[in-house]
């Protein structure tokens, strides 16, 4: 047997045991990088580890340093509270400032899960009171972490840009952010129009009577921290109103994408330098903000990543992009890898999943003649939509977080068809959208 079907057959197991067994796909990998790399490629331990990207890494820490500290002194209760009183407390809109504060959230840098475990029970608590759908009111929380999960500045999107970059494909930040954001919003759209947005219309809540905001902050598990002290309280006992702290967190965003953006210099090291100037102004406050760092994703992109390159050295994408071109038409071997991100995303994770799918589609990039942003574009959201699925952490989390309006067997088949729906359709119809027009 070569070795590009030793390491496609341990990438096989890999996910497996990831999905049914509670262990870090990361470590698991890292392992498998071991083995496959020692024995099949007769690799050096040294070779093996080649394969991390320091950058990746620096990216995953710096932005969720950051966000941490975002979290910890309230700013993104003060991004919600503020949200819900730009659209007057207007119960129509509200599914709508959901998405929106999610997007934002991953747009600058929280992992999708850990956004969705803020702004999901915070929704579904709003749902459950204003008699919201609550399969509207998730989905639009999971799509609004989608959708805005692809920036240049969040973990999707590094990862997505990084793999583009080391296998030589032309960069397509832009791209691949606007059609994830585009595709997600239709999505929302969609569940907007069919389960029953229309009639929220006449709908109101008091947008400035602070005690019922808090409430609904607080049943989300929003903290920030008590004045004076360095330790976080429910956010229902400290005032909603802008502090120093919190306006110095937002400039600090803004400035991290601006100078990473617009001076092209590395989204980590900017990141990292925002968390630790704000850490430096308030060091009580935040001494336990680098705990909240997404370690557990640190390792599964280092893990994935190194076993990525393994996969690279075995030659084991052009031998899928090989067989994928040699199906007739370019095209239907890239709608193959889409619904293949869409099934196994699904079920696993869609992080571990980005930086194996995309080195697989170079050659028929290469040789297909399919423009890359988009074809990229396509793999990002079939592998990503997908997370509305009750077996992923983000439909997991809304599961776990549902109103007592709706029982938990029918809720979760409600999220269990709906995914079905998605899973099914979603990556032929982004397909269409994205790469059949520009075959």
């Amino acid at each position: 047997m070569g070795p590009e079907w030793v390491a496609i057959l341990a990438l096989v197991a890999l996910f497996v045991l990831g999905t049914v067994l509670p262990i870090n796909m990361g470590a698991l990998a890292y392992v498998a990088a071991w083995l496959v790399g020692m024995y099949s490629l007769h690799l050096s331990e040294k070779e093996i580890l080649a394969g991390v990207s320091g950058d990746l890494v620096l990216t995953l820490i710096g932005v969720t340093y950051l966000f941490a500290i975002a979290k910890n002194n309230g700013t993104v209760d003060l991004i919600v509270s503020s949200a819900v009183k730009a659209v007057g407390g207007r119960v129509a809109l509200i599914p709508w400032v959901m998405f929106a504060v999610t997007a934002l959230l991953t747009s600058i840098g929280a992992a999708s899960p850990a956004a969705c475990a803020i702004i999901g029970p915070i929704a579904l608590g709003f749902a459950g009171k204003y008699k919201i759908n609550p399969l509207m009111m998730g989905m639009f929380v999971v799509h609004g972490a989608q959708g805005g999960g692809f920036s240049p500045i969040s973990i999707y999107g590094t990862i997505t840009n990084s793999v583009m970059e080391q296998n030589n494909l032309p960069s397509s930040e832009l791209t691949v952010f606007l059609a994830s954001l585009a595709v997600n919003l239709v999505m929302a759209m969609i569940l907007f129009v069919l389960f029953g947005g229309r009639q929220l219309m006449a709908q109101r809540v008091d947008p400035n009577d602070p005690d019922t905001l808090a409430e609904d902050l607080h049943r989300g598990g929003a903290t920030g921290p008590a004045r004076g002290t360095g330790t976080s309280a429910p956010t229902g006992t400290q005032a909603l109103g802008v502090r120093r702290d919190q306006v110095l967190t937002l400039i600090a965003f803004v400035g991290v994408a601006v100078v990473a953006l617009a001076f092209d210099k590395n989204i980590g090291f900017v990141s990292i330098t925002a968390a630790v100037v704000l850490a430096m102004l308030a060091p009580k406050e935040h001494k336990d903000a680098v705990k909240q760092i997404a370690w557990p994703t640190v390792l599964l992109v280092a893990g994935v990543s190194t076993y990525a390159a393994i996969l690279t050295k075995a030659g084991s994408p052009e031998f899928v992009g090989k067989w994928a071109a040699g199906l007739g038409a370019a095209a239907i071997g890239a709608l193959i890898l889409c619904y293949v991100g869409g099934v196994v995303s699904a079920f696993a994770s869609s992080t571990a999943l980005l930086p194996v799918i995309i080195p697989i589609a170079v050659p028929l990039i290469a040789n297909g003649g399919i423009h890359a942003g988009f074809f990229v574009a396509a793999l990002a959201i079939a592998s990503t939509i997908v997370d509305v699925s009750p077996f992923s952490t983000n439909g997991a989390l809304m599961l776990a977080n549902r109103p007592d309006s709706i029982s938990e067997p029918v809720y979760y088949r409600q999220i269990l068809l709906y995914s079905t729906i998605v899973v099914v359709v979603g990556p032929l119809l982004v397909w269409a959208a994205l790469v059949l027009p520009e075959w």
